[in-house]
């Protein structure tokens, strides 16, 4: 086996698991979501996936992030993607598996029969050449129905986010945010908060963008949304520190948007490669052997590097961490790519928080 994870199995045989409760700092209020985004999960296990607890027991995932600490589960919802995941019907499933083990959830509307990021947001198939009056109902309508659907079956969302890293808006050319207009996004923003309030008054309205890193950018844009009335209730920002720079500035960016909106703040995504090893025929993203404060890519470094995350949205103040895809790990067959889920290959499992082996890293924690 390779170095680094023979290394990780050794430890692992002999490291008792800590309890999460006992790994709170101290240093500021709880974390109350802490979280994982487990969209991939249903497709790895249906092609055979293991998953293995600190000591190398195999065991249902949920219960194995759940001894790590996790509260809380993200589920991103694709209108009508090709591979048949990631949509209405998966999400459903899945929820109740989530649910059954006390999680909390997460909703994470793209809108898009695809990946929606800072440098796409296709609008869904079915939905195109819609005018805004059309979007805004498509987006009302469409929210209230996975909403109420995920209600009626026991599993009400505790929070949705109404799109996915909108940093120049959503549901584009209609909802791209052109010449500082941000009337348009506002009112997609707003149709599906009604929807989510329509559903239940409860859950709770994230607004999420990958700002984390620029504070003139996120002044930008929520700003420019709050002046066009949009409505929500916590501002989400994706982190990953090879990307949006140092820990120093996202405590200035989380305490000055949680000031400046008067909103909670919730880190919505962040992960940290714990090798640099390629277990499949696609590329990593992540190269480096050490790419943010010489941290390097280990089991070891993945953790202090999310710990060190999680110790300043803390003391900054934000309610929680979600990290980005802790279970998707190179299972042939459940790539990248919606229209070639079986040949696309994975470019992000050197980031995920269990090994090629499915053991988890014995040193992660979400802590409280």
């Amino acid at each position: 086996m390779r170095s680094v994870l023979a290394i990780v199995a050794a430890l692992a045989v002999v490291l008792t698991p800590v309890p999460a409760s006992a790994h709170g700092s101290g240093k500021g209020p709880e974390l109350t979501m802490r979280g994982a985004d487990v969209s991939t999960l249903p497709r790895s296990l249906e092609l055979g996936a293991k998953f293995y607890d600190f000591r190398g027991r195999r065991d249902n995932v949920y219960d194995i992030l759940k001894q790590a600490g996790v509260n809380y589960a993200r589920l991103r919802i694709w209108n009508d993607p090709t591979s048949g995941y990631s949509n209405k019907e998966q999400v459903l499933k899945q929820a109740k598996a989530i649910k059954a083990k006390g999680l909390k959830l997460l909703i994470d509307f793209h809108y898009s029969d695809t990946w929606a990021d800072p440098g796409k947001q296709f609008t869904p198939a079915a939905w195109e050449g819609h005018d805004l009056p059309q979007l805004q109902k498509d987006v009302y309508d469409y929210t209230y129905d996975v909403c109420t659907s995920l209600k009626r079956q026991g599993t009400t969302p505790d929070s949705v986010q109404v799109g996915n890293e909108i940093n120049v808006g959503m549901l584009w050319p209609v909802g791209y945010v052109a010449n500082s207009d941000f009337g348009p996004v506002a009112s997609l923003l707003n149709a599906g908060y009604d929807a989510t309030k329509a559903c239940n008054r409860k859950t709770q309205v994230l607004v999420h963008t990958a700002n984390a890193g620029n504070i003139d950018a996120a002044h930008w844009f929520y700003d420019g949304i709050t002046a066009a009335g949009a409505k929500w209730d916590i501002t989400a920002l994706s982190y990953y520190c090879m990307w949006h720079g140092s820990l120093d500035n996202l405590a200035t960016v989380i305490t000055d948007v949680k000031s400046r909106y008067a909103k909670p703040v919730v880190i919505a995504e962040t992960a940290y490669p714990y090798t640099t090893e390629n277990y499949d025929h696609l590329e990593n993203i992540i190269l480096s052997p050490a790419p943010c404060d010489g941290i390097p890519a280990t089991p070891q470094g993945q953790a202090q590097e999310f710990s060190a995350v999680q110790d300043t949205a803390r003391t900054a103040g934000a309610l929680g961490v979600f990290y980005w895809e802790p279970t998707w790990t190179a299972v042939d067959g459940n790539g990248w790519d919606t229209e070639d889920i079986e040949n696309s290959g994975n470019a992000w499992e050197n980031m995920a928080t269990f090994d090629d082996n499915g053991r988890i890293n014995p040193y992660i924690r979400w802590e409280k």
